[in-house]
């Protein structure tokens, strides 16, 4: 068995020799031989484990046991023609690194026929034999050679790679190329006309090459004369829009684009090539009108005829809130809504991120005022919320700010955080919305404009009731002696209020009565404690003066800070 003579053994005794015998040659390699080039190689480089005990068991299965002349010869024989050998394990890793090593000095690949210029002369570049190293056959000699318990050099299979190309193929190509670079071309789109000398020519040409035996218009100077011809050339279309001028509104018609046929253009100018009547070497490049997404007749179909209704809030703070709004505007500017679609904020602004040009700005977190990437944006979701309730529409989600907002109508407010705090309403008519935004220094209008289902709104807002006082909220100041306190912020309640909208139609009939309810948090009120701690003879001229000062502050900071938690802008 691979080579040791077994016969007369117990399997166990024939399974320790082997295993013996391997052992001592894990160390020594294997000469390795192809295309001229020499590897040596040892078994526990590759992680080689033969299985020697299932060997003889095969060989007891299959020979009839172990004695003199008998199974044994006719197993080899049968099955293996001259010798057994055990099934082996290896790192498959470090074999395919090994194969790798190996086809890098061995496989010269082989080389097709293919043709290159010369100035404008075509030169025939010639075939070459070459040879690859058979992996897979190698791989399964390198086991099985390793494993083996002799240590005889091995030639590695190596097939000869023939090229699939010759130059005997390229004599009519090449006779093309002779043909194209004879004299210029003309170029014809519409009513201009120009020509291309031979030299330009040969920079649009694709000769033969890596097996490929046709002439073609392409690669990189192809390429970049045709990008420079889109830039000249092509126009994007134009979707139908709408004009609107006050309360009126009309379709602006579209304009359908152009745009230049590469592929068929790149064709006409080959043909064009390959004519050899001067006259002929015509090409006339091929474009393609695109039409606009939304047409005239589209837009018309839509029925976005009149104001449907409109609602202005008034907006400032720092720029970087400033500019939110104005940016958050922008993009559900022009808004289209469905008959029966639901609008929904947040899909169609996306996420606020600073990738979209978001900056930080003062903003409500978790009922405290902060500031936080795209402060301002709920400026403009509470103005889309009035202008649907002014509208009549079905509001299906709204969710009021954390703190009270004096500046907003009381009780109609909506936040908004993405993706989870969304503003949601309902075209519930049976014509299209066009949702448009105005950002002017200080104002925000939003408008919708459609086909006005003539509803009228009714509002009842109820009273804003005080539901909870202020917590206190003493925090130590080192600054003011032990015993003072001062008033930093007066804090504001909790509070509540509701809305009721009733939506008629124009016959009177009641066709919505919806109530949005509204609780605010309280601001916590904010007292400092002095913690300084005041030598006994300097106490009583400083305690007057103390007294004085706490007056003064607590005067001055109750009148700073009264309107704070009614003045949140977020």
């Amino acid at each position: 068995m691979a080579g040791v003579d077994v016969s007369g053994l117990t399997p166990g005794a024939a399974t320790t020799l082997l295993e013996q015998r391997a052992k001592a040659l894990e160390a020594v390699p294997v000469t390795f031989q192809a295309a001229g080039h020499t590897w040596r190689l040892q078994p526990r480089l590759l992680g080689i484990q033969a299985n020697w005990g299932a060997a003889v068991n095969a060989a007891l299965r299959e020979g009839g046991g172990f004695g003199p002349l008998r199974g044994l010869k006719r197993l080899d024989v049968r099955v293996f023609g001259t010798d057994i050998a055990p099934s082996a394990q290896v790192y498959e890793a470090a074999l395919q690194l090994q194969l790798d090593r190996i086809a890098q000095a061995v496989d010269v690949p082989h080389r097709d026929a293919s043709l290159a210029l010369n100035g404008l002369a075509p030169t025939t570049i010639p075939d070459r034999t070459g040879h690859v190293l058979d992996r897979r056959a190698a791989a399964m000699m390198i086991v099985r050679a390793l494993t083996s318990l002799t240590r005889e050099p091995v030639e590695l299979p190596v097939h000869v790679d023939k090229p699939t190309v010759t130059p005997n193929d390229l004599t009519v190509v090449s006779a093309e190329v002779k043909t194209a670079l004879s004299a210029p071309i003309s170029i014809k789109l519409g009513a201009t006309q120009w020509h291309i000398a031979s030299a330009q020519i040969a920079s649009l040409l694709e000769l033969p090459a890596n097996g490929r035996t046709d002439l073609r218009v392409g690669g990189a100077g192809a390429d970049a004369w045709f990008a420079k011809l889109e830039r000249r050339l092509d126009r994007a279309p134009k979707n139908a829009t709408w004009s609107i001028n006050g309360h009126s509104i009309r379709v602006l018609p579209d304009h359908p684009g152009y745009t230049l046929d590469v592929p068929r253009s790149a064709n006409a100018v080959l043909h064009a090539a390959l004519v050899t009547a001067p006259d002929l070497r015509l090409a006339t490049l091929v474009g393609q009108t695109v039409p606009a997404t939304r047409t005239t007749a589209e837009a018309q179909g839509m029925h976005i005829v009149n104001l449907v209704s409109a609602y202005q809030t008034i907006y400032g703070g720092d720029p970087n809130r400033i500019h939110n709004v104005q940016l958050v505007a922008h993009l559900i500017d022009g808004h289209l809504i469905a008959p029966g679609a639901t609008f929904s904020f947040n899909q169609a602004t996306g996420a606020r991120t600073a990738a979209k040009g978001f900056e930080e700005a003062p903003v409500i977190i978790n009922g405290e005022l902060a500031t936080g990437l795209g402060g301002g944006v709920c400026q403009v979701s509470t103005t889309v919320f009035n202008a649907a309730y002014e509208a009549g529409l079905p509001i299906t989600a709204r969710t009021n700010h954390a703190l009270y907002i004096s500046h907003y109508p009381q009780g109609r407010d909506a936040t908004v955080n993405y993706p989870d705090v969304d503003l949601k309403f309902v075209n519930d008519t049976s014509h299209w919305m066009l949702l448009r935004t105005w950002v002017g220094p200080s104002a925000l209008t939003v408008a919708l404009y459609g086909t006005s289902p003539h509803r009228r709104v009714v509002s009842e807002v109820a009273p804003l009731v005080v539901t909870g006082q202020p917590p206190l909220q003493r925090v130590p100041d080192p600054s003011l002696p032990v015993g003072e306190k001062v008033l930093q912020d007066a804090g504001s309640p909790s509070r509540s209020t509701s809305v009721r909208r009733l939506v008629y139609t124009a016959s009177g009939k009641l066709l919505y009565d919806t109530t949005f309810y509204s609780s605010y948090r309280s601001q916590p009120k904010i007292v400092l404690v002095g913690t300084k701690q005041v030598p006994k003879s300097a106490t009583t001229p400083s305690k007057s003066k103390s007294k004085n000062k706490q007056k003064a502050t607590t005067s001055t900071t109750q009148t700073t800070t009264a309107t704070t938690p009614t003045t949140p802008r977020p």
